[in-house]
């Protein structure tokens, strides 16, 4: 079942998000999140813009959400999305499916585009962009450093709506 995320949830997000902090480049991040932080961050865009949940049997498997671009008030009509899954969960087309949800919502909300920012490598995220419309849009090499290496982000979009 996919549905919009409230703070109870903070712990399970935080949990699924802290393994990729931990052990991954794909979140520029290198500090764990407590569940109050993420109530927090939950609570402060979830005003504004969509956080989803994907849960089976009671237990949250993935969720994504959407946070402003740029803070400039000509930004307003434009987001980045974020998508993460527990790690157990890759590969079952569980983040399609939120992915989907979100956009839709974005869609309805009358914004006109979402960008996703892929540190890469990342094929897996970039497959999943791809196939939901997403289009390359810029490559920054060497914008973030973790574990030691530097790490190259590409910036992929959709197009919400027409002109």
């Amino acid at each position: 079942m996919i549905r919009l995320a409230t703070t109870a949830d903070a712990a399970a997000i935080a949990t699924i998000y802290n393994h990729y902090v931990s052990s991954s480049t794909i979140t520029f991040e290198e500090q764990v999140v407590g569940s109050d932080e993420m109530a927090q961050r939950i609570a402060s865009v979830g005003a504004q813009l969509p956080w989803y949940v994907f849960e089976r049997d009671g237990g949250i498997l993935g969720y994504a959400y959407a946070t402003p671009w740029r803070a400039r008030s000509a930004y307003r009509f434009s987001v980045e999305s974020t998508v993460y899954l527990a790690h157990e969960c890759v590969g079952q087309g569980i983040g399609r499916q939120l992915y989907s949800a979100l956009i839709e919502d974005l869609r309805r909300r009358q914004l006109q585009v979402v960008i996703g920012g892929i540190a890469q490598p990342n094929d897996a995220s970039v497959a999943l962009h791809e196939r939901l419309g997403f289009e390359k849009a810029a490559m920054f090499k060497r914008v973030g450093r973790k574990f030691d290496r530097w790490i190259d982000v590409g910036y992929w979009e959709l197009q919400l709506q027409e002109e």
